[in-house]
């Protein structure tokens, strides 16, 4: 939370005091109401424009409001929006056969938000973990690593380490163990002590911690671990996915369970999904896991072209080229301004580490001065500033962001 009190206009205000008074308090934002989006930028209730340097923490890769994404969701929406899943529908084996094919597997599950994708993936560790390993009944443990973030469901805080998603929320799920992140010695040592441990569940690059990139080698060596000892690895994509840090998928190790959301929908609406081979995925019978909205006709139509756009526009590449160039960029910033001590990242996931305690409000205040040079981000764990523009970002806009990001930081020197 800020130290500072920033002074925003009546109409500003206005809207902020609203939230204030008819909402929960469960979001801190920054100070900003936007009211439009296109491309790599949104504008506010006044006019101002901005770039998107979280694109709604990955949500939004191809871009605000992508005119095929867009015309999809009319197109469908029209026509047919939801029958649950008590009928099939023409559109649900046809987003199912597009994903499977996509990613390499042979079955699809969709849900809706990310944190129901992966409570799919934790309840279909469970069950594999009974009906194909044979671990004794309610004794199958899933591992987590350290520092995670999967979203904020009881199950899910329960493998969290962070006292701002546990605290006053006890009692926690019982065999969920944590290891420390990017240690495979710490792995094989969990997986040797407890033979009833179904599954391992991690981000392929841990975002909300501060975009933490693992070793070279980490995502294939837990691969390796796991068939070793007969354990699921279970990828959490739903922020790395989708092209983000330069590939379609930044686990180049293919997980025994994939979670993909966000951009899975051009962050049009929430769509997400578990995809696994059959020996896991037919665990689950009728009646045991689902939802009203999961796989809706609106969700397969959207989907599939935000996935198509992703590929024919070559976002993945374009997210590597940029990446580089933007590192470089920071780079070059940080050599001549000692107030981050830090830049990490892969693709488009980037973060910069400021010269502060995590209980320190200079991130914030950096932030806001992103704000008022126009270029939104935010911190994470205090002293860290995630930096994720959409992947239609070209050259120029990386410059001027770059020009941003150095007049805000020297601001403070």
């Amino acid at each position: 939370m800020s130290s500072t009190t920033t002074t925003e206009s009546p109409k500003v205000q206005a809207f902020i005091d609203k939230e204030e008074k008819y909402g929960a308090h469960n979001y801190h934002p920054l100070p900003v109401v936007l009211t439009r989006g296109e491309g790599i930028f949104v504008w506010d209730v006044e006019g101002k424009k901005y770039f998107d340097f979280l694109s709604a923490y990955s949500a939004v890769n191809q871009g605000h409001c992508h005119p095929r994404i867009i015309q999809a969701l009319k197109n469908q929406a029209e026509t047919l929006t939801l029958t649950s899943r008590a009928f099939h529908h023409n559109l649900l084996g046809e987003a199912e056969e597009f994903m499977a094919k996509l990613f390499g597997f042979d079955k699809v599950l969709m849900m809706n938000s990310g944190v129901e994708a992966v409570e799919t993936a934790m309840k279909l560790t469970r069950k594999w973990a009974y009906q194909v390993k044979g671990i004794p009944a309610d004794q199958a443990t899933i591992l987590f690593a350290s520092d995670n973030f999967h979203g904020r469901t009881l199950s899910v805080i329960s493998a969290s380490n962070d006292p701002t998603s546990r605290v006053g929320f006890g009692p926690f799920m019982p065999n969920i163990d944590r290891i420390a992140y990017n240690n495979l010695l710490a792995l094989e040592s969990a997986l040797k002590a407890n033979p009833n441990i179904a599954g391992f569940i991690v981000e392929p690059i841990q975002g909300e911690a501060g975009v933490v990139v693992p070793d070279e080698g980490y995502l294939e060596g837990v691969a390796a671990l796991c068939r070793k000892y007969n354990v699921l690895f279970v990828a959490d994509e739903i922020q790395t996915g989708i092209a983000r840090t330069g590939k379609m998928l930044a686990t180049q190790a293919k997980p025994d369970i994939l979670i993909l959301g966000k951009a899975l929908s051009g962050g049009v609406l929430p769509v997400s999904a578990v995809l696994a081979d059959d020996e896991i995925m037919l665990t689950i019978r009728p009646g045991e896991h689902g939802s009203t909205f999961g796989g809706n006709p609106l969700a397969c139509a959207v989907a599939m072209e935000a996935l198509k756009v992703v590929l024919d526009e070559n976002l993945a590449e374009n997210a590597e080229k940029m990446g580089i160039l933007f590192r470089n960029g920071l780079q070059k910033i940080a050599e001549k301004n000692k107030l981050i001590t830090l830049v990490r990242g892969k693709g488009l996931l980037n973060a910069i580490v400021i010269d502060s305690h995590e209980d320190s409000h200079l991130a914030w205040n950096i932030c806001i001065e992103f704000r008022n040079n126009g270029l939104l981000a935010k911190p994470t764990h205090g002293n860290k500033i995630r930096l994720a523009p959409p992947l239609v970002i070209n050259e120029g806009q990386i410059q001027e962001a770059l020009a941003i990001i150095e007049k805000s930081l020297n601001a403070f020197v």
